[in-house]
């Protein structure tokens, strides 16, 4: 009989969705027991956000700074698993903050240490970067990264900025003005990932997950945009000098995040469309590069 823990924090529930689709092969199966882990934070974020509470967790978002998580049951620190399904949220770039608080705390040593992981984002369409983050922290807790599957929002970036905003801030997921799309994750990849997790199953039974990133990788489950590449990159340096400067603004913290809030808007609605437009005409100069860079991200 094979462990598995499902570990996950979920504010709208499309992360739980997730979780819950992937590991029904896992739960159809009398080979494997499984048992779930929601993160979950002594000081809880609001969903639907407030803008105020969206825009100050974002130092600390980036920042990766730890809060304060619930008390995680002995059975499950004491129990050995042979294998992690770690599912996340990226907030402003970086693995949400009650990832990070887990991730850094003693006893996230005590569940992951050598033990084999595949982590599981849902975000809505730049994850690459909070996925590098994920990577280093794994790492310090010796777990063994094994799989990667990232689920993202499939429309148009500007437009899904638009549509995860009003589902953000008034927590019902519904066609914008009855025209635009569904926000977030759709529910035919959400209802589909079940794949994933006989793809899964059939690697924990057998103790076997040489082959197991490029089955998924073939089965859609990683899907890499070199523009969003870029463009996640380009923001995490920039959101590298915001996030330092409002963190050491204290006494003024709330004007610096409005000032923020007004720059992070002109740069999606004005950056954003220059950075496409310039990758599009230096695309064949760096084909060979956006390849390897597409291998890379699409591995373990």
């Amino acid at each position: 009989m094979k462990n598995i823990l499902i570990i996950y924090y979920s504010q709208s529930g499309q992360l739980k969705s997730i979780a819950e689709n992937i590991t029904m092969p896992l739960l159809n199966s009398k080979e494997v027991n499984v048992d779930w882990f929601e993160i979950k934070m002594e000081k809880e974020f609001p969903f639907p956000w407030n803008k105020d509470a969206f825009f100050d967790a974002f130092p600390e978002s980036f920042l990766q700074k730890p809060a304060n998580i619930e008390p995680i049951s002995n059975e499950i620190l004491n129990k050995k698993y042979d294998l992690v399904l770690f599912h996340y949220q990226v907030w402003y770039l970086s693995p949400s903050i009650p990832i990070n608080s887990f991730l850094k705390s003693p006893e996230a040593e005590r569940i992951l240490k050598d033990t084999p992981v595949i982590t599981i984002s849902g975000s809505r369409n730049m994850w690459v970067m909070a996925q590098e983050k994920v990577k280093v922290l794994l790492k310090q807790n010796n777990a063994i990264l094994k799989g990667n599957i990232a689920l993202v929002d499939r429309v148009g970036n500007l437009i899904s900025v638009v549509t995860i905003a009003e589902w953000m801030f008034s927590g019902v997921k519904k066609k914008y003005l009855g025209v635009f799309p569904m926000p977030g994750v759709s529910d035919k990849d959400i209802n589909e990932s079940s794949k994933f997790g006989t793809s899964i199953l059939k690697a924990v039974i057998n103790n076997d997950y040489t082959t197991l990133q490029p089955e998924l990788v073939a089965q859609g489950a990683v899907k890499i945009s070199s523009y969003l590449v870029k463009v996640d990159k380009t923001a995490n340096k920039i959101f590298s000098k915001w996030s330092t400067l409002i963190d050491k603004k204290r006494r003024n913290r709330r004007f610096w995040l409005k000032i923020f809030n007004v720059y992070l808007w002109l740069a999606i609605w004005l950056i954003s469309p220059i950075v496409y437009i310039l990758h599009v005409f230096t695309y064949p100069l760096k084909r060979n590069k956006i390849q390897k860079e597409k291998q890379y991200y699409q591995g373990v």
